[in-house]
C-alpha cells in the first residue's frame, strides 16, 4: 500500500485575474477548487495513473470537510485525522500573475494528535510506500519526519521524502528511498548556484554520502538529475512543451518515479515516469492525468 503524509492539508483556490489591479476590485476570470497539499497532490496523480494509495495528516473544520468529500469523490482513501478545533487552511494560488499565493496558516495540532498519527504509522509494513512531503507546522516538533523515519527503521517500508534544507538533512542518516530537492534546494544547502545538470551530480552523490539511497534533482526548463542507489547517474532535457501551471509539478515528478519504479523496479524508467508526470503536471492546467503523462513519456524515449 501506499499512503502519503500532508500534515497541513489545503483547499487550495486557483484564479485567473485578467488585468489585475492593486487596490481595486478585481473578479477572476476561472476558478477551480482542489485539495491540496504536497502529499495530497502525490495521491492525485498516483490515482491518475491506477494506483491506490491512503492519505493521512489532519483535517478541521468546514474546509476540511469540503476536503473530506473531494478526496472520496476522488477514489483517494482518507485516513486524515480529526480535529476539534481550527479549519484546514485555504491557499488562493493567482496563476496568471508570476505564480503568486497567498497560503493559509491552517489549524494547530495537539500532541495527542500527532502520536494518534504516530499509531497510525507504526501500522505499516514491508513493501509499502510512505511520502512525507512538504512543511512541518509551527504547531508541530520541528522534527516529525525524523520521528517518523525512527518509527519505521527496519521495517522494509520505502519512504520519498520531499522536504527542504535542515528538514532534508536531518532525515538522511535514516536512509529515505528517494528525496527530491530541486537545483536551487539543492544550491542552498551547499551554498553554491547550480544551474545545468552536470553541475547538480557531485551535490547529488554528496546527499547520497549522507544516507539517501536515491537523489531525483528536479530543474524545472533545465530537466532533472538522478543519482540512483546503483550508482548510476541519468540525466536528461526538459521535454518540449508550454508552462501553463507550476503548481505540484514537483509533486507530480515524485509521483511518477515511484509508479514507474513500483511497476518495473527500473532505474531508468522509473526516471523517465518522473520527468513526464512532473512535465505534463506543468503543462496542464490541473495534475496531469495518466493520458497526458504517457502522451510525454513517449516523447521522452522516443
Amino acid at each position: 500500500m501506499v499512503y502519503t503524509v500532508t500534515f497541513n492539508p489545503s483547499l487550495d483556490y486557483i484564479v485567473s485575474v485578467e488585468d489585475f489591479r492593486l487596490g481595486l476590485t478585481n473578479r477572476t476570470s476561472t476558478e477551480l477548487m482542489l485539495p491540496g497539499g504536497k502529499g495530497i497532490n502525490v495521491s492525485t496523480v498516483l490515482g491518475n495513473l491506477g494506483i491506490e494509495s491512503t492519505a493521512l495528516g489532519f483535517l478541521a473544520g468546514f474546509t476540511g470537510k469540503e476536503i473530506a468529500k473531494r478526496l472520496d469523490k476522488m477514489g483517494i482513501k482518507n485516513r486524515c485525522i480529526w480535529l476539534e478545533e481550527g479549519y484546514s487552511r485555504i491557499n488562493v494560488k493567482l496563476k496568471n500573475i508570476d505564480g503568486t499565493e497567498i497560503n493559509g496558516q491552517g489549524p494547530k495540532i495537539p500532541e495527542e494528535k500527532v502520536e494518534e498519527l504516530m499509531q497510525q504509522l507504526s501500522e505499516l509494513q514491508e513493501g509499502d510506500v510512505l511520502f512525507l512531503a512538504g512543511s512541518i507546522p509551527s504547531s508541530m516538533e520541528d522534527n516529525a519526519y525524523q520521528k517518523i523515519m525512527e518509527l519505521l527503521e527496519g521495517k522494509g517500508v520505502r519512504i520519498v521524502v520531499d522536504a527542504t534544507r535542515d528538514l532534508l538533512m536531518k532525515v538522511l542518516p535514516y536512509h529515505p528511498f528517494l528525496i527530491k530537492p530541486n537545483n536551487h534546494e539543492l544550491g542552498e544547502i551547499f551554498g553554491v548556484e547550480l544551474t545545468a545538470r552536470e553541475s547538480v551530480i557531485p551535490y547529488a552523490k554528496r546527499l547520497q554520502e549522507k544516507g539517501a539511497q536515491n537523489v531525483l534533482v528536479s530543474m524545472a526548463g533545465e530537466g532533472a538529475v538522478l543519482v540512483a542507489a546503483t550508482g548510476e547517474v541519468f540525466e536528461a532535457p526538459a521535454p518540449q512543451g508550454t508552462l501553463v501551471n507550476g503548481v505540484g509539478a514537483g509533486d507530480s515528478m515524485a509521483a511518477g518515479f515511484m509508479a514507474g519504479y513500483m511497476e518495473k523496479e527500473e532505474y531508468l524508467h522509473a526516471f523517465y515516469m518522473g520527468i513526464a508526470a512532473g512535465s505534463a503536471s506543468a503543462f496542464s492546467e490541473n495534475l496531469a492525468t495518466r493520458e497526458e503523462i504517457i502522451s510525454v513519456y513517449k516523447k521522452i524515449t522516443k
